[in-house]
């Protein structure tokens, strides 16, 4: 179906939002397509927005690259994307992303739902306050258990035929865009981490900061480059796997979806700011004010 391109967007809203990684550029089974330009004090998304219908519940999706790929992880705009969700009224934010593997019993082809990360981008904007208004929001559990735990029962409801789910595992962000070296694969797997990826950090930080409940939908493509016998990892072998299980992920969001608008969990993250900001909204300037108004407590 196409989408209806929408002027005035000030009337969309949606209470969940699908940021779509590499190879979920779109969701198949959305309805009622209208699509959104938002612009925001960050610049402009990855791309415009899609609102549409899954199982009868509203829906905002975002590929996070771009339509036809044109951003690289350091490149996407990853404050402009998580602020335009947080205007149109989000509480939920299902990532779907493609991971290597680090350990031997995550396999490609399965799915993981991390409940840790590591952090180790470079060069990354990772925050929205600076230079006038200051918050320091908790991370010690960068993902939300109860999203999480909505995402496993999706998986469990949508009968996946190949691969299996796994619901604790440390993900390690790096800034990329090449692939670890052998060395640095192995010394991931030293740090305890089980699956490596290049875009849910800062993602997940920004999202903290917008009080929206943040989970990860992880599409394991490969063992990255310590596994002493299995292909390292590569773009086409990488993309060929995300293909088998593109559409496998989209059977499990579709559930999820269903399952929030039924529970509507609360979240740690949804009185996140509120607990952490340090400079008082009474002590910000208007400017200051005006640039987070999508995000501060109401």
């Amino acid at each position: 179906m196409i989408s209806t391109l929408v002027e005035d967007t000030a009337h969309l809203s949606a209470d969940i939002a699908i940021i779509g990684g590499s190879g979920l550029y779109q969701m198949q089974a959305l309805s009622n397509k209208r699509q959104g330009t938002i612009s925001t004090p960050y610049g402009k998304p990855s791309d415009d927005i899609v609102m549409g219908e899954l199982k009868g519940v509203t829906v905002a999706f975002l590929p996070r690259h771009g339509q036809g790929h044109r951003f690289s992880p350091s490149e996407v705009p990853y404050r402009a994307n998580i602020y335009a969700l947080k205007t149109l009224g989000v509480r939920y934010v299902i990532s779907v992303s493609a991971v290597g593997s680090l350990r031997e019993h995550l396999k490609p082809l399965d799915m993981v739902i991390p409940d840790q990360m590591i952090d180790m981008t470079k060069q990354r904007a990772s925050t929205f306050f600076s230079e006038g208004a200051v918050a320091h929001v908790a991370m010690a559990d960068p993902l939300c258990a109860a999203l999480g735990g909505v995402l496993k029962r999706a998986y469990s409801q949508a009968n996946i035929s190949e691969g299996q789910c796994h619901s604790t595992a440390t993900y390690l962000c790096i800034e990329g865009p090449q692939f670890s070296t052998r060395a640095e694969s192995n010394w991931y797997r030293q740090m305890n981490a089980d699956i490596i990826g290049m875009t849910n950090m800062p993602e997940a930080k920004l999202a903290r900061e917008a009080s929206m409940a943040y989970a990860t939908l992880a599409l394991v493509t490969d063992f990255d480059s310590w596994h002493p016998s299995e292909e390292d990892v590569s773009a086409d072998y990488a993309i060929q796997n995300l293909m088998k299980n593109a559409d496998n992920a989209q059977q499990v969001v579709k559930q999820a979806v269903a399952l929030l608008a039924s529970e509507q969990p609360d979240s740690i993250a949804h009185t996140a700011l509120a607990q952490a900001l340090v400079t008082p909204i009474e002590a910000m300037s208007i400017e200051v004010k005006t640039k987070l108004n999508a995000l501060l407590p109401k």
